[in-house]
């Protein structure tokens, strides 16, 4: 079966955000990043564990620009 990767995008685009993200996410997972980098068992599960912890919403994530004004102020 031949798939047109242009008709696949345009429908996809119709999807909620949510279902987009997630698209999005195992599309990236598909492609193969291992040579550029190790990453041990431990670390592949605390990483899908975070990123499960995301989708359902279970965490508040704040951007880095926040994050750093934050430390300064309290460093300063």
């Amino acid at each position: 079966m031949k798939v047109n990767a242009k008709k696949v995008l345009e429908e996809a685009m119709q999807l909620e955000p949510g279902s987009r993200a997630m698209i999005a996410e195992t599309l990236l997972e598909s492609l193969d990043f291992e040579e550029d980098f190790k990453v041990s068992q431990t670390w592949r599960e605390e990483i899908q564990r975070r990123c499960e912890q995301i989708d359902r919403g279970e965490v508040e994530l704040t951007d880095s620009d926040t994050v750093m004004a934050e430390l300064r102020k309290k460093h300063a």
